[in-house]
């Protein structure tokens, strides 16, 4: 057992040689191998539907761990088949961004492409039964939901990925599907649109760091003919787009206020802006040839890395915001109506 470890791959993608990899234990590599550092949004995507639960007064604890967990799993299990399929496509060689910025278990030869099976299987087969559980305890949409979330599981990858179509699938899956899904099966209660109005500021968030990713490895998915939506864009506006959405993230905020979802303690979240005003000479200039001088040892992880750096800012704000907004409208509803 190695916590060290567990808290170095939660917070980042950690380098790691063979020899390092072979001393790890089983939970250490399942996190190195799933890049756990960014499984933190699926875990504020399964929150956000359980505080949610709450504010509307049915909140039930085992149905929330069944979606956190299988939602948990199901995107390890889908960073095991990125890997799988893009390195049995011929992708991920040649010094391909995706060799660079972390270990990739099969190129790098931490695990053979029968042990990278079984540990997805695994994962996958765990991230199922909470969804089968889920699907009997509250059936009807809950089983379309689930089909949903093993579509995108599977094919993300591809084609979704080469078709200009993974940043459309990341933005559903992170907003309406978990949020408002997870709502859903948690509470019992109908499809609420305004829940996946509140899933958007978090989604953005996460479409914008996938569009950050696609723009740094523009030119050699092009190579590949791999079409993401960077790639079809071009980098000036891909990079506009990403901005974009990390703007919308706030303006999103003001609108649920405006429509009295929201309370204004929901402003909290402006805290986040001096993170957006910080990156904000990155995400204006296109991406240098080399590594700038005192830029994090993340490289070439350059427009993600920015991205990732507001999300996970802005993202903390805005679950304290919401928790706060619950406290409000449970404790004192009078006063927001």
């Amino acid at each position: 057992m190695n916590i060290s470890m567990w808290r170095k791959a939660l917070q980042i993608i950690p380098r790691i040689s063979k020899e390092e990899w072979d001393e790890l234990d089983l939970v250490s590599r399942w996190l190195i191998a799933t890049r756990a550092a960014v499984l933190v949004t699926t875990f504020m995507s399964a929150s956000f539907a359980g505080i949610f639960a709450y504010r509307a007064g049915e909140f039930q604890l085992w149905r929330w761990l069944l979606v956190t967990i299988g939602l948990y799993l199901a995107h390890g299990t889908n960073n095991f088949l990125n890997d799988y399929i893009d390195f049995i496509r011929g992708v991920d060689v040649d010094n391909y961004y995706r060799a660079q910025y972390g270990p990739q278990p099969l190129l790098h030869g931490l695990m053979t492409k029968k042990e990278l099976l079984t540990y997805a299987a695994v994962t996958g087969a765990a991230a199922a039964a909470c969804g089968i559980a889920l699907g009997f305890m509250r059936g009807e949409l809950t089983w379309l939901l689930m089909g949903s979330g093993v579509f995108f599981v599977l094919f993300y990858t591809w084609p979704l990925k080469y078709i200009a179509l993974g940043e459309f699938a990341v933005l559903a899956v992170w907003g309406p599907l978990m949020v408002g899904g997870g709502y859903y099966v948690i509470t019992g209660l109908p499809w609420d649109w305004n829940i996946v109005l509140a899933s958007l500021p978090h989604a953005f968030g996460v479409t914008a760091m996938l569009f950050g990713k696609h723009i740094d490895k523009l030119q050699q998915d092009k190579e590949y003919k791999i079409y993401t939506l960077p790639v079809v864009l071009g980098e000036t506006l891909a990079r506009w787009s990403m901005t974009a959405l990390l703007i919308l993230s706030y303006l999103m905020v003001f609108y649920l206020i405006l429509i009295r979802f929201f309370t204004p303690v929901m402003l909290l979240v402006l805290v986040g802006l001096p993170t957006l005003f910080q990156i904000w000479p990155i995400l204006s200039n296109p991406k240098p040839d080399e590594k700038p001088e005192e830029f994090p040892d993340v490289w070439p992880n350059y427009f993600v890395a920015a991205a990732f750096h507001h999300t996970r800012r802005f993202g903390g704000w805005f679950i304290l915001a919401v928790i706060a907004d619950t406290v409000v409208k449970v404790i004192w509803p009078a006063f927001w109506g």
